[in-house]
């Protein structure tokens, strides 16, 4: 299983964008894939070749009336594993005995 975070947004449409962001969320949710959105990108749980569908999909909806876009993605694999989009946070809050702001 994949936790692939990434963010997606064109450079060259001034300062506000959350309306290409809204597009690609509205792709990701679609997607039924689980995901985690945050202020500075979004979090998809999934196999290898679903969460990079995803990228894609979003990649191609922006591309249509953007000239340029900026892209960071991160990935982290480890087999046999699901649910880490969420497991990943609480060992961390089971080890200070505490919930933290997520």
């Amino acid at each position: 299983m994949v936790l692939l975070e990434f963010a997606m947004y064109p450079t060259t449409k001034g300062e506000s964008l959350s309306a290409y962001i809204a597009r690609s969320l509205d792709i990701i949710d679609k997607s039924g894939l689980p995901y985690q959105l945050t202020p500075m990108g979004t979090i998809i749980e999934g196999e290898w070749h679903d969460v990079m569908a995803v990228v894609t999909a979003c990649y191609e909806a922006m591309k249509v009336d953007c000239l340029r876009i900026g892209t960071q993605i991160k990935i982290d694999y480890r087999s046999g594993t699901s649910g880490r989009l969420l497991s990943k946070i609480e060992s961390v809050e089971k080890k200070l005995g505490r919930k933290l702001s997520t």
